[in-house]
């Protein structure tokens, strides 16, 4: 399985990437390992994601999701529950 996620950093801006392993991906981003814009954000916390069967799928959304304003981005998350969703 495949994800596009988005975080809210600790400074409360949005970061959107891909990953073939969430839960193994937040904590390094939490551990200051992720992404360089996160290195100085954390904690961070996971407020939206998406599957995909496919790396290019993924990427695809990523690059997609990154071209979004914030309040465009906002709005995708609206309605996102992650209780909803097993990782």
């Amino acid at each position: 399985m495949n994800y596009t996620y988005i975080l809210r950093c600790s400074d409360d801006t949005l970061y959107c990437g891909w990953t073939n392993d969430l839960k193994k991906r937040l904590a390094s981003h939490n551990a200051g390992k992720g992404a360089k814009y996160t290195h100085s954000r954390t904690p961070v916390t996971l407020v939206y994601y998406e599957t995909f069967d496919t790396k290019e799928e993924a990427m695809s959304r990523e690059f997609a999701i990154k071209k979004l304003s914030r309040k465009e981005k906002l709005n995708l998350m609206k309605g996102f529950n992650l209780e909803d969703y097993d990782m």
